[in-house]
């Protein structure tokens, strides 16, 4: 029985849609490939594994990463691995901007991850775990780099969720 107190991991709300797409895209791949090899009358069990086997990769390469957070830790788990690392005990923040704009997070512990920072946006509990666990790191003095990117990111995350509830209510 779970205490009211306690709660789980939060997690990103918006995981299963894109999992569940980018699955019917994988499959959607397949079914196409073998359709076009089968009309065109080349299709043999070496080229259907090859077909398998390439979608396999493109399901890889489309499935989104999974991110959870919980008190002090924030973790992204890719098909090959999981990373993990204490947002109590953050060492640097880095944010890198262009086509794909990422953060990396680095803990005391020598511990590395990377996120897309829109993750965080679309998810207020995920935010909110980050946050608190990096105020613990300013408190604790460990987070010497990047302050003012997380504060940047609060920041916007914070306008973007005034806007939201502005226009679901009708004010804006």
């Amino acid at each position: 029985m779970r205490r009211s107190g306690s709660t789980g991991p939060a997690g990103d709300r918006h995981w299963r849609g894109s999992a569940r797409l980018a699955v019917s895209c994988t499959l959607l791949f397949c079914a196409m490939s073998f359709l076009v090899d089968w009309d065109a009358g080349s299709l043999t069990p070496l080229r259907a594994l090859l077909w398998v086997t390439l979608s396999a990769a493109v399901g890889a390469v489309l499935l989104p990463q999974r991110v959870s957070a919980g008190r002090g830790w924030l973790a992204v788990r890719t098909p090959w691995r999981r990373r993990v690392v204490r947002t109590d005990a953050l060492a640097a923040v880095r944010q890198y901007d262009g086509v794909s704009s990422h953060l990396v997070l680095r803990d005391v512990y020598g511990h590395r991850l990377e996120l897309d920072p829109r993750i965080l946006a679309a998810n207020p509990l995920l935010w909110h775990e980050v946050d608190t666990g990096v105020r613990r790191s300013l408190e604790r003095g460990t987070l010497r780099h990047g302050a003012d990117v997380l504060d940047r990111l609060g920041h916007q995350i914070d306008e973007e969720t005034a806007e939201a509830v502005l226009r679901a209510s009708g004010l804006s």
